[in-house]
């Protein structure tokens, strides 16, 4: 006798929805949570829904003036003081190391860890670690994160973990024998969903270690959205993808950033997922298997192979100097 198929996770939420309509209702008060790249795009609307809850939202960012604006705005708007700025370069494992440690001081109990912050089709460059870019920055950055604020998770247990994917991870598979491109041609978009899997198969693979002590993760679609991501792609290139048109206004598909921001919002306080981890979810749902009739949504088989999550993350503790 084979075990059932657990059913899908769905919420009264869907694609249109906001991170205010979904955090609605709930009372954060008394909870902390850190969201990288917090001073644009979805990670500022996923800051506000928080703060408007009442919980006490870090902002780590790699410009601390545009953040101590944004902590700003959002203290002004939502009525809430308790938003905190510091400094994390993700493209720097020295800047992730001082930005754990810094955290840890400040709330030596993490009740959400929101790993928020990327890069996209960037030209081939290397980290200051001398990483390919966008594996680097989008895996290997929130993975060292993760893990040395691991302590504060556990001790706010239960606690999760959102690890912001893509669909784009449809373009790629998780290369371990040539993470940093250094024996196949560098291609900006292979190297964009290497990295979207990678951060897929973390979620999985830390709710596989740390599920029963408390702290769980989800990786998730935010969706279409024009944000500051698109800052290496001339508009001649977004035109011909069909995310603008001539007069570079954004495709009518596309969801704001308030919008983007409800499936990470959806991740982080939504009660049908209390205990559950290693999903990928879209359009504040757990996404589908992916379905040539559905060409816009879904996700690869490869997001699911345990194995390669499991290996994934060896390999990573070794190249952040943790083994």
């Amino acid at each position: 006798m084979t075990a059932a198929t657990p059913a899908r996770i769905t919420s009264p939420f869907d694609a249109s929805s906001t991170a205010l309509d979904v955090v609605a209702g709930h009372d954060l008060s008394g909870k902390t949570a850190l969201i990288t790249g917090a001073a644009s795009g979805i990670g500022v609307e996923t800051a506000r829904a928080l703060l408007t809850a009442g919980a006490r939202v870090i902002l780590a960012v790699r410009d601390t003036r545009r953040g101590e604006a944004v902590a700003a705005e959002l203290r002004r708007s939502t009525g809430n003081p308790a938003a905190d700025v510091i400094e994390l370069d993700l493209a720097s494992l020295a800047s992730v190391r001082r930005a754990a440690a810094q955290v840890v001081e400040m709330a030596p109990r993490l009740d959400l860890l929101i790993n928020n912050a990327g890069v996209m089709a960037t030209p081939l460059t290397h980290t200051a670690d001398g990483f390919e870019m966008q594996f680097g920055t989008n895996h290997l950055g929130h993975f060292l994160l993760t893990e040395l604020l691991m302590p504060a998770l556990k001790a706010a247990a239960p606690a999760r973990v959102v690890v912001l994917s893509s669909i784009g991870h449809r373009r790629s598979d998780v290369d371990l024998d040539d993470l940093n491109f250094e024996r196949r041609p560098y291609e900006k978009w292979n190297a964009y969903g290497q990295a979207k899997t990678a951060n897929a198969l973390f979620a999985l693979e830390l709710t596989r270690r740390y599920g029963a002590k408390g702290v769980t993760a989800n990786a998730v679609h935010p969706g279409g959205i024009l944000t500051g991501l698109q800052k290496h792609m001339p508009a001649e290139e977004q035109r011909a993808m069909g995310w603008i048109d001539e007069e570079g206004r954004p495709n009518p598909g596309f969801k704001t950033a308030e919008q983007g921001a409800a499936t990470s919002v959806w991740a982080a306080v939504g009660p049908e997922l209390e205990g559950v981890g290693g999903l990928y979810l879209e359009d504040v749902q757990e996404a589908l298997p992916f379905d040539a009739a559905r060409p816009f949504s879904g996700y690869q088989p490869y997001l699911r192979d345990a194995d390669k999550a499991r290996r994934l993350w060896e390999d990573s503790e070794v190249l952040v100097g943790l083994r």
